[in-house]
């Protein structure tokens, strides 16, 4: 018998909680047929600039698909679906109620990529530190300063974050939020390692992944739960209606026993 919904963090709607790894990367693939959908549904990745309408205003992020077609795994360098999912659920999420705690929020953005993630936070009100390794931040800075204006209430900076450095925050952050950081099983450790150090009791996690291997993504949730990580995975009725496809998941997790390495 499936268990009831619950809530978890900071989001106010319901989640299904994820009980293993295993379990649930079977029921992903077996209910959503990733594969048997097309890629890109939303992204529009060998285009100069991605527009998208969000937070009452036409946003336009800068891509540079030439240096995304050159370098494997430089995928900082375009928008990918689980960016848009995000993007447009945290604008529904805060338009219906579910998730007041933007407005205000300190939130770190995990691989930030493009920034389309942390400009709409942003807009919506947060504190964000959008964050990418040291040869990505050129780009996602030009695009949270073109696209980010004072008097929006929220902010958006940039910080280099190489995963599993020492960076913390003090007080941590209310949001941590990432798209598409769920893509190879040698980053897992370091990923997980910067979860557990930026997240504390009262941190809400939100991560939206592309659907592309069942054992990396088997490997993330079995490492973050095996951290001290409760696990939720917010089902496509909860998303923004114009913005759902079976090729992307998110995911909330909060960490019930987290670790902090404060250096006096």
């Amino acid at each position: 018998m499936d268990e009831a919904p619950v809530v978890m963090g900071a989001y106010g709607g319901p989640a299904r909680r994820v009980e293993s790894g295993a379990s649930e990367t079977m029921l992903l693939w077996g209910l959503l047929q990733p594969a048997s959908h097309r890629q890109n549904a939303f992204a529009r990745q060998g285009l100069p600039t991605f527009p998208i309408d969000a937070c009452g205003r036409r946003l336009s992020l800068h891509q540079q698909p030439s240096s995304f077609r050159g370098a494997s795994g430089v995928t900082g360098a375009v928008v990918w679906d689980s960016g848009v999912v995000l993007a447009k659920f945290l604008e529904h999420a805060a338009d219906s109620g579910l998730l007041p705690v933007l407005r205000g929020a300190r939130a770190v953005d995990l691989g930030a990529g493009c920034g389309l993630v942390s400009v709409v936070a942003a807009l919506l009100g947060a504190r964000v530190v959008a964050t990418d390794l040291p040869d990505r931040v050129r780009l996602l800075r030009k695009n949270l300063e073109e696209n980010v204006g004072d008097g929006d209430g929220g902010s958006a900076t940039v910080a280099e974050l190489v995963w599993g450095d020492e960076y913390e925050l003090d007080p941590a952050p209310e949001l941590v939020l990432g798209s598409d950081v769920v893509y190879s099983e040698e980053a897992v450790g370091d990923l997980v390692a910067t979860l557990t150090r930026l997240a504390g009791p009262g941190t809400t996690v939100l991560l939206a992944g592309e659907l592309r291997n069942d054992v990396v993504v088997e490997c993330f949730l079995e490492a973050a739960m095996a951290a001290g990580f409760e696990i939720g995975c917010v089902e496509q009725d909860q998303w923004h209606p114009d913005f759902r496809t079976n090729r992307v998941a998110v995911f909330i997790l909060v960490n019930k026993t987290p670790h902090r390495h404060r250096h006096t």
